[in-house]
C-alpha cells in the first residue's frame, strides 16, 4: 500500500521562473533515499544551481491534507503512519488536527475494531463482559447502548464506508 503514498517535490528555482521541474517520490521510502532523490532532482535543475524545494502535491494520504510547508521528515512520518493504518490513518490524523502522537496513541491503544454499526459493537462488548439471561436477551437494546456510548463521549468513530465504522475508546 505504501507505494501509492507519494509526494511531489518541486524545484523552487525552476518554479519561480515559470518552469515545472520536480519528482514524485514514495513518501515511505527511507529518509536517506528520499533526500538522495531530491538532491538528484535539484542537480538537474533547468536553472543551473538550485537548492530549495517544496512539496507541491501528494497522493495516497487517505484524506489527510498535507501542507506544502510540511518538512520531509514530518511528511515521511505521516506517510508511514498512514501506510501502517491504511483504513483510517488519514482520517484519524484529521480528527487530531495532524497531531501524529495523538493519532498513534489512538490507533495503538484505543482502537476497538471495525464494525457495521455501534449496535454491533455494543452487543459484542456486552456479550463478552456480561451474562445476560436468555429470558431477557431479546429485550436488550444494543442500538440505544451504542448510541449512548457515543453521546456520552466514551467512544469516537471514523466511518470509512457503508457499514464500515472504526471504533476507538476516548481515553
Amino acid at each position: 500500500m505504501s507505494e501509492g503514498i507519494r509526494i511531489y517535490i518541486a524545484d523552487l528555482a525552476a518554479y519561480n521562473n515559470g518552469k515545472l521541474h520536480g519528482v514524485w517520490i514514495n513518501a515511505c521510502d527511507d529518509l536517506d533515499a528520499i533526500r538522495t532523490q531530491i538532491n538528484e532532482m535539484l542537480a538537474t535543475s533547468p536553472e543551473g544551481f538550485s537548492e530549495e524545494y517544496a512539496i507541491h502535491d501528494y497522493e495516497g494520504f487517505g484524506g489527510y491534507t498535507l501542507s506544502e510547508y510540511e518538512g520531509i521528515d514530518a511528511a515521511h512520518d505521516i506517510a508511514c503512519f498512514i501506510a501502517e493504518y491504511p483504513d483510517f490513518g488519514g482520517e484519524l490524523l484529521n480528527l487530531f488536527g495532524g497531531d501524529l502522537e495523538e493519532a498513534r496513541t489512538a490507533a495503538e491503544e484505543n482502537y476497538c475494531g471495525c464494525y457495521k454499526s455501534l449496535a454491533d459493537y455494543a452487543q459484542e462488548l456486552t456479550q463478552e463482559t456480561t451474562k445476560i439471561p436468555e429470558t431477557i436477551a431479546y429485550y436488550v437494546d444494543y442500538e440505544r447502548m451504542g448510541r449512548d456510548m457515543d453521546l456520552n463521549g466514551d467512544i469516537f468513530t471514523i466511518e470509512t464506508g457503508y457499514e464500515t465504522i472504526h471504533l476507538f475508546w476516548n481515553h
